[in-house]
């Protein structure tokens, strides 16, 4: 087996050796992190470009620990020398919240005296706790603690049977857990209390579709085949489909990471984005009753998307003939955890890639689309996030998330107003108002690292109605608002003016259009953050204030939100308000990277219980000025007859005859 690429995720065997390093250095401890220091980019970029004789990259740990006593350290460690590089101790910073850690909170709380005596007075029998069960998560930020002590908040809920859907009985009261301590260290409770709900559950599994009704007994089968195999190739990590070349990656935080994004422009190996993820998220709750103002999370900062990544199933999940990639982490007491079928890549037909017809004799091409998809899945508590990253044959990308799950829900009352900021889904069940945030990161390295962001708006023409410049007054034009600084970029969405932005080269002109090789970033789902300016969420995710920020490359700047995001409070706001500082950095005409936060508002209604049909939203990165004309005509059509083919064929019909090659289909 050969070396592993720079970017691929740190294998089991390279895991283990630095928990091996870190152990004979210091000793039992829970590993939080252990995963792959990225290669600095300068050192990396000489290596894609001379692979040969360049040097390689060498194998660097990032490794996140908890010793006794809740102290946490940042290390570095060189796999090749055995040696750690770098060992700091953190003050008043929490790391990710892995997955045991948020088990573990559940048996806590069920032995635990006084939620035992909470659920009492809810109306929960104590030879049933076995039926209450919990929701951990991360506390936010929250005053009276502060973030010395590592912290999660348990959603409470109750389950009468096991099949049960337990977001049908919520829970009034939230206990607080100390990880140091593994013990329950304060139990928040409400003015008004909310006793368990007796209503009837509403499940959505097998067994309770078929007591209501039964399944629909119209749907037939429908079949996936490529009999003679996908049209993509991988080389470990590294694949290639439709003249695309990209690296997959994946790490415990983004899930998948993909690099050295290249097209094979006509024998021209042109590279076009250098890393791209979707590198965070934030999901805010309107409800400002207390304590429901710390629901916000961050899933990715908090417990990562790799961590909570599904191992995806053929035929459900995915759907074809699918290549699988496997993922491995660190548990924390050092040992492997593997997931089976972390990432699935799949091809899919795609509709009509381009198709026209002439009225006057009926001669018509017509060449079907074909996209590839890159695909992860992860469960955050109640929430699915399906992560698509979709690849067209004319050199757009999509990246495409879609929500899917169980809503947040909480107690009520009957007849209890929920003053607007939420709806009863359900008898005695309130689901708040919420907002799922996304930040997509993009280093563009369209035909080089030296590129430009601009803002570009569908605008009228300034003269008016009448004037030389726009008599009959229909003049519009595409207003081009170029950024000089990290302060400009500062930017939100207009959808009057169907805003997008444009990542360019401006020394690489278009020999016809004479405007710079360009990829467009075209999204209309991005809602504003709602919670207002100065509000606990607004300061610790800066990221979210506006839709689009541009900063000036710089290694390890990865996470918009700090790179631990765990009972931060804003104070300062971490991640991009820290690195864009007084504005005046200069981001023109060079290595950039443009931050995007898009996603919905979601308002709940009855349609989105006891589970949520599928929410897509998707953007588009799409080239322009990129190609010399359009780059799929050499996909091969499906049918095609020009005006010679269907004169002749009409000149053969008359005579009674049949033209052969008249019509061609592939």
């Amino acid at each position: 087996m050969g070396l592993p690429h720079p970017f691929d995720p740190l294998s089991a065997a390279e895991i283990e050796k630095a928990i091996a390093v870190i152990k004979k250095t210091h000793g039992n401890v829970f590993y939080n992190v252990v995963s792959l220091h990225e290669p600095r980019k300068a050192e990396m970029t000489a290596w894609l470009a001379d692979r040969a004789k360049a040097p390689r990259p060498a194998r660097i740990a990032d490794a996140v620990v908890i010793a006794k006593g809740g102290k946490v350290y940042d290390g570095l460690v060189d796999l090749s020398s055995g040696k750690i590089t770098k060992w700091e101790l953190l003050d008043g910073l929490q790391p990710i919240i892995t997955m045991e850690e948020l088990q573990l909170v559940e048996h806590i709380v069920r032995k635990d005296p006084k939620v035992i005596e909470q659920c009492k007075i809810s109306g929960i029998d104590e030879k049933d706790m076995d039926k209450v069960y919990c929701d951990p998560w991360t506390i936010g930020y929250d005053e009276r603690h502060g973030s010395k002590v590592r912290l999660q908040q348990a959603l409470m809920y109750y389950r009468p049977h096991i099949d049960d859907c337990q977001y049908n009985y919520p829970l009034d009261f939230c206990p607080i857990y100390d990880a140091d301590k593994e013990a329950i260290v304060a139990i928040d409770i409400p003015k008004i209390r909310r006793p368990l709900s007796k209503v009837e559950p509403i499940n959505y599994h097998a067994k309770a579709i078929e007591k209501a009704g039964g399944f629909r007994k119209t749907l037939k089968p429908l079949e996936i085949t490529q009999p003679e195999g996908v049209s993509f190739s991988l080389d470990g990590r590294e694949i290639e489909w439709q003249n695309w070349k990209f690296h997959i990656g994946f790490n415990y935080r983004e899930g998948i990471v993909l690099h050295d994004i290249r097209f094979n422009d006509k024998g021209t190996d042109r590279s076009i984005f250098y890393r791209m993820s979707i590198t965070e998220m934030v999901v805010p709750y309107g409800n400002p009753e207390h304590p429901h103002q710390r629901k916000h999370a961050f899933d990715l900062g908090e417990y990562g998307a790799g961590y909570m990544t599904n191992s995806l199933t053929l035929g459900c999940d995915c759907k074809g003939a699918i290549t699988y990639l496997d993922a491995e982490f660190p548990a924390r007491d050092g040992s492997i955890k593997h997931i089976k079928n972390a990432i699935c890549i799949h091809e899919e037909d795609d509709g009509i890639l381009f198709k026209h017809s002439d009225f006057r004799d009926d001669s018509t091409i017509v060449t079907r689309a074909r996209k590839l998809i890159i695909q992860q899945i992860f469960t955050a508590a109640n929430y699915e996030y399906a992560v698509q990253w979709i690849f067209h044959q004319d050199g757009t990308i999509q990246p495409e998330i879609k929500l899917t799950g169980i809503l947040n829900t909480y107690a009520m009352n009957p007849g209890e107003d929920t003053h607007g900021w939420g709806t009863q889904v359900y008898p005695g069940v309130n689901a708040h108002n919420h907002q799922h945030l996304f930040c997509l990161r993009i280093n563009p390295n369209i035909d080089g690292q030296n590129n430009s962001v601009a803002m570009t708006d569908a605008v009228p023409s300034d003269a008016p109605v009448g004037s030389p410049e726009n008599f009959y007054g229909n003049a519009f034009y595409a207003k081009r608002t170029a950024f000089r600084t990290t302060g400009e970029s500062k930017t939100d969405y207009n959808g009057a003016t169907s805003r997008t932005w444009d990542m360019c080269n401006p020394s690489k002109l278009h020999p016809y259009s004479g405007k710079p090789a360009s990829y467009k970033l075209v999204s209309r789902e991005v809602p504003g953050l709602l919670p207002k300016e100065g509000s606990l969420v607004w300061k610790r995710a800066g990221f979210a204030r506006h839709a689009v920020h541009v900063t000036k490359y710089q290694d390890d700047q990865l996470w918009p939100a700090g790179r631990h995001v765990p009972q931060t409070s804003g104070e300062p706001s971490l991640g991009l308000p820290q690195w864009i500082g007084d504005g005046t950095e200069s981001i023109d005409n060079t290595d950039v990277v443009l931050w995007h936060t898009f996603g919905v508002t979601h308002f709940p209604a009855p349609e989105d219980f006891p589970v949520m049909p599928c929410e897509p939203m998707t953007l588009l990165l799409r080239p322009r000025h990129f190609f010399l004309n359009n780059p799929v005509m050499d996909v091969p059509p499906s049918m095609c007859t020009t005006p010679s083919m269907v004169a002749a064929q009409k000149a053969k019909d008359k005579e009674g005859g049949d033209c052969a090659g008249c019509k061609s289909k592939l």
